[in-house]
């Protein structure tokens, strides 16, 4: 069986407070459409099948539940779960939304990680040629990969390549890592920050005129970007970072990702600002934050006055 077990990001699932809410949250947002059912709510950026689960907390913290990848082409679950036990994983067999099965892991964090098999989309058009009364003028172009922050960067680094067959693309310095199963830049990425968290899930847009228009739009609702927008030198892509404090967690907008050559060759990146922002500015120190008082210094703008 070939190293690669998995083919793509699918979709992310997330417990929320209030379903109806958050459905409502995230289309308005976002620009997502979807459709409720049996208590949770499917979301989408445009034609696929879905990218987000909403699911009822059900007295939990509200926070990301896991994250799901598609296994690769003819790869099935029962193959899938065989090489991944011998690898020494353990697998759990679990009920994915409109998927019926799926197969749960943990990584070295304890994050739970999904699997689900391949399955085609039934129009194999291009987005733009099909037809959507639903789809409207603003909306990502897709979910394009899950950052998290982590107590053992080496760890998850082992995890990921060893059991999942994920790829190394860059490293900054010893503490940031960036992992691809594609030929886009990264679908995956850690940083070390001492403790495990989710950080930002990220959504595409086509163009830094759609990202304008997409931080106009959340700034009229309520929200604003905590840093960016900003052009990272490792991974070209342009990005800016806004939270979704009820989850814990940061959206973020970008477009521009670097795709990788055949013969790319991982690089380690001086970990210097240069890195992380071209442009220079780096983040405010909240930005690896989720506690409330971080939050509340963002929304008042703490960071922008002289402090003793």
């Amino acid at each position: 069986m070939a190293d690669k077990l998995v083919m793509n990001l699918h979709h992310t699932s997330v417990l929320v407070a209030d379903v109806d809410e958050a459905f409502d949250r995230y289309s308005v947002l976002l620009g997502m459409h979807g459709e409720k059912m049996d208590g949770c709510a499917l979301m989408r950026c445009m034609h696929e099948d879905f990218c987000l689960v909403l699911k009822p907390a059900g007295g939990r913290k509200p926070f990301l539940d896991y994250v799901a990848y598609e296994l690769a082409p003819g790869l099935s679950l029962t193959d899938a779960a065989r090489e991944i036990e011998r690898r020494g994983e353990k697998v759990e067999h679990i009920s994915v939304p409109q998927r019926g099965a799926g197969l749960l892991l943990h990584d070295a964090d304890g994050n739970r990680v999904v699997l689900v098999e391949r399955v085609r989309p039934k129009d194999p058009r291009s987005p733009v040629m099909i037809p959507n009364e639903r789809l409207l003028g603003y909306h990502p172009r897709r979910l394009g990969h899950v950052n998290y922050l982590t107590g053992d960067v080496q760890a998850q680094f082992k995890w990921y390549t060893e059991i999942l067959g994920f790829k190394l693309t860059d490293w900054i310095g010893d503490a940031g890592l960036w992992l691809h199963v594609d030929p886009r830049h990264h679908v995956l990425a850690f940083l070390e920050k001492g403790y495990p968290h989710i950080h930002h899930t990220a959504f595409e847009l086509v163009d830094f005129g759609e990202m304008r228009a997409g931080l106009d739009h959340i700034a009229r609702h309520g929200r604003y970007v905590t840093w960016g927008p900003v052009r990272h030198g490792m991974a070209q892509n342009l990005a800016a970072y806004w939270r979704m404090w009820e989850e814990e967690h940061f959206i973020e907008f970008y477009c521009d990702m670097q795709v990788l050559d055949a013969d790319h060759v991982p690089f380690t990146h001086p970990d210097d600002p240069y890195a992380s922002n071209t442009w220079g500015i780096l983040p405010p120190r909240s930005y690896f934050k989720f506690d409330p008082e971080s939050v509340k210094m963002e929304r008042e703008q703490v960071h922008a006055f002289l402090m003793p």
